[in-house]
């Protein structure tokens, strides 16, 4: 995901003028990912984790050096934008639509269990305000995967408050019945 950022980044700062929040932003989360990373790859009990990381940072920079080589060269100063903003969204939407596996889990469960419900508000605001900015400064590219991405938000607080009080909780109740010390019958009646 950061990748995309970066390479709109990139050709942004070429084509665009006055993109510094997008730019302030996208690179702090840059960093703030970057940071995770080292940290999850610093303290992975497996080394097929660390691989498995390295591989991926390998492939995002891979696919940054291509959309950056490809924007620069095949397209005009006025098209550039448009290639990178639409690679943008891609990835923006596929941001957004990441929790789907976990919205199946909730439904399949009927339980909320596995969706932090601060996650979630989180996700909603993020995708509202980007969407507010977007709609002031006339931008497509933020207005869509945001736009999409406050869609998305809002059906998963109103998953999380629909199973929150009409679903069942089994999980919680098969993990207490788990946990509870099981006597046997020599030590009750004692």
């Amino acid at each position: 995901m950061a990748s995309a950022e970066t390479a709109r980044n990139i050709v942004g700062i070429i084509v665009t003028k006055n993109n510094i929040l997008l730019l302030t932003i996208n690179c702090i989360g840059f960093a703030i990912e970057s940071i995770y990373l080292i940290i999850f790859s610093i303290y992975a009990n497996d080394n097929k984790k660390r691989a498995r990381v390295g591989y991926i940072v390998l492939g995002e920079v891979c696919l940054t050096i291509v959309v950056v080589v490809i924007a620069m060269l095949a397209f005009n100063f006025k098209h550039r934008d448009l290639f990178v903003g639409v690679i943008a969204v891609v990835f923006n939407i596929i941001m957004y639509a990441s929790p789907l596996a976990i919205w199946k889990k909730v439904i399949t469960t009927k339980s909320v269990e596995f969706m932090p419900f601060w996650l979630s508000v989180a996700f909603l605001a993020n995708g509202v305000i980007w969407t507010v900015y977007a709609l002031i400064q006339l931008d497509i590219f933020v207005l869509v995967g945001n736009g999409l991405g406050a869609i998305f938000g809002a059906i998963q607080l109103c998953l999380y408050g629909y199973y929150y009080f009409f679903g069942k909780s089994k999980l919680t109740k098969d993990i207490e019945k788990k946990s509870e010390v099981q006597l046997s019958k020599q030590t009750q009646n004692v």
